[in-house]
């Protein structure tokens, strides 16, 4: 079965940090690039952050740059959004997004439940 269980959310002051986790299972996570996707009330969902299958490359929104970092750990099927300086519009659930294709080249995609995160005063 497979599984993305995000983790870590949470409510926070303006300026502090938290740490999310997304753990995987029922799938060969480390064939799949990692993203963390956001949704706050009465926005679309938005992409924060993405890292490639051996974690090389990474990507972020800009709202987000210098702020957040995303890693993994494939030897034990986890992925994390380490977000730091956090402000209210940070506030929204959290997702986090496995994707990879397969031999025929269709798309696969699994995602988490998602985690609040409130930064609020």
């Amino acid at each position: 079965q497979v599984q993305l269980v995000e983790s870590g959310g949470g409510l926070v002051q303006p300026g502090g940090s938290l740490r999310l986790s997304c753990a995987a299972s029922g799938f060969t996570f480390s064939n799949y690039a990692v993203s963390w996707y956001r949704q706050a009330p009465g926005k679309e969902r938005e992409l924060v952050a993405a890292i490639t299958i051996f974690g090389s490359s990474t990507n972020y929104a800009d709202s987000v740059k210098g702020r957040f970092t995303i890693s993994r750990d494939n030897a034990k099927n986890t992925a994390a959004l380490q977000m730091t300086s956090l402000n209210a519009e940070d506030t929204a659930v959290y997702y986090c997004n496995a994707q990879a294709r397969d031999a025929f080249g269709r798309r696969l995609s699994y995602w988490g439940q998602g985690t609040q995160v409130t930064v609020s005063s």
